[in-house]
């Protein structure tokens, strides 16, 4: 009974706290589920698994240096530039646009992608140019190898990111569709840029995205690391010391970037979520709910849904849901994780505490219900076609 009772209140506390700090709900949820379930000495082994773990602490690393490359970025112009030479049509500008700023996890980001859409879209509705910043921010995260919640969540599940995304493909061409066909299909008129094309101007802040990726995919084919982590510090810092030279970026100023960019605050989320995930594995809890033998379609669709949706994160309900999964049905398969994070990713984008949809409802102007109508649809309708794939996936 004490354990349910842990449990529950560590789940409460964790959906409660981490609306206003992830890493503070996760670490308060890992010390409440310990009291419960663990001895001083186990739970004590628990933490320094987590903090002795080179791949845990290399993680964390990386997800700390990749808002500052978007930082560097902003600060010396190269986002702008990069806008500024998309010269495509106006629905693949409104999709790209967002899409590329949300490569780059930055505090109130969705306040960048805002004036693209307002830019290509300024005489939409304003619960359409929400919706759209939105939907398409997100959408290239799930493909993103970069992206630190889908580099978090493949941890894990112990999957490489690249066994995973050939996966998750589908998910992605789905949301464009999607938003497509119930965003992009409303907007019409033609898109000005102003000033010159500059090919340079394309090609550089492009290459400062990707060359990371880039990077560790080829490290990690190439080489025998001895933590497949090594080759993404690599790739992240070789992007953010080629941003900091491209953008003539100075220490001063390097120093301004990491006060607003806040890079502690995502190591702290990667440190607090494996705590909490080493806790909860070796708690007992992960046996106990296996032997209820829910469904998998139920745990990882249905549940994933709806702990997207109230938590407003994805590698929250990840570090819940996995566990019971490997416990109950054995090791995740890259199928079965695709389908896991995408169900939960489609939570996240609905709920009205994720930070991105408030400030993107305040930037236009628009309501919550209005902005709920508008993706409710296309919500449900991958969520539909999710749960009909995971039927085959089980």
């Amino acid at each position: 009974m004490l354990l349910w009772v842990g449990f529950s209140l560590a789940i409460v506390l964790l959906l409660v706290v981490s609306r206003r700090d992830l890493a503070l709900g996760m670490g308060i949820a890992a010390i409440v589920l310990a009291i419960f379930t663990h001895s001083f000495a186990s739970f004590g082994n628990a933490l320094w698994g987590t903090i002795s773990d080179p791949s845990v602490l290399l993680l964390a690393l990386v997800v700390g240096i990749i808002p500052l490359i978007g930082g560097v970025m902003e600060a010396s112009g190269e986002i702008d530039r990069l806008v500024a030479n998309l010269r495509i049509g106006i629905r693949p500008f409104l999709a790209l646009g967002p899409g590329l700023l949300g490569m780059l996890p930055m505090p109130g980001g969705a306040l960048l992608s805002a004036p693209l859409i307002e830019r290509g879209a300024g005489h939409a509705a304003a619960d359409i140019k929400a919706a759209a910043n939105v939907w398409f921010r997100h959408a290239l995260l799930l493909v993103y190898p970069l992206g630190p919640a889908l580099i978090a969540s493949a941890k894990i599940a112990d999957l490489e990111v690249y066994s995973a995304i050939p996966y998750l493909i589908p998910a992605f061409l789905l949301t464009l569709g999607l938003g497509y066909l119930f965003l992009l299909r409303r907007v019409s008129g033609t898109l000005t840029q102003t000033g010159a094309f500059s090919l340079i101007g394309l090609l550089v802040p492009l290459l400062i995205i990707l060359i990371a990726p880039i990077l560790d995919l080829t490290l990690k084919r190439m080489a025998t690391l001895p933590y497949t982590e090594i080759g993404t510090v690599v790739g992240v810092l070789v992007s953010l010391v080629m941003g900091m030279i491209i953008g003539k970026i100075r220490l001063p100023q390097f120093g301004r970037i990491i006060r607003k960019a806040r890079p502690w605050k995502y190591m702290f989320i990667i440190v607090a979520m494996f705590a909490f995930l080493n806790v909860f594995a070796t708690s007992g809890l992960p046996e106990r709910i296996g032997a209820m033998a829910l469904p998998p379609v139920v745990l990882c669709i249905v549940i994933g849904a709806l702990l997207g949706l109230i938590t407003g994160r994805i590698q929250a309900p990840m570090s819940i849901v996995v566990p019971i999964y490997v416990t109950t049905y054995g090791a995740m398969s890259a199928p079965a994780f695709a389908a896991t994070y995408f169900a939960i990713y489609l939570g996240y984008i609905l709920t009205p505490i994720h930070p991105c949809i408030s400030v993107s409802l305040e930037y236009f102007k628009t309501s919550l219900g209005a902005f709920v109508q508008r993706l409710a649809i296309p919500t449900a309708a991958a969520l539909l076609v999710t749960l009909v794939v995971s039927l085959l996936i089980f």
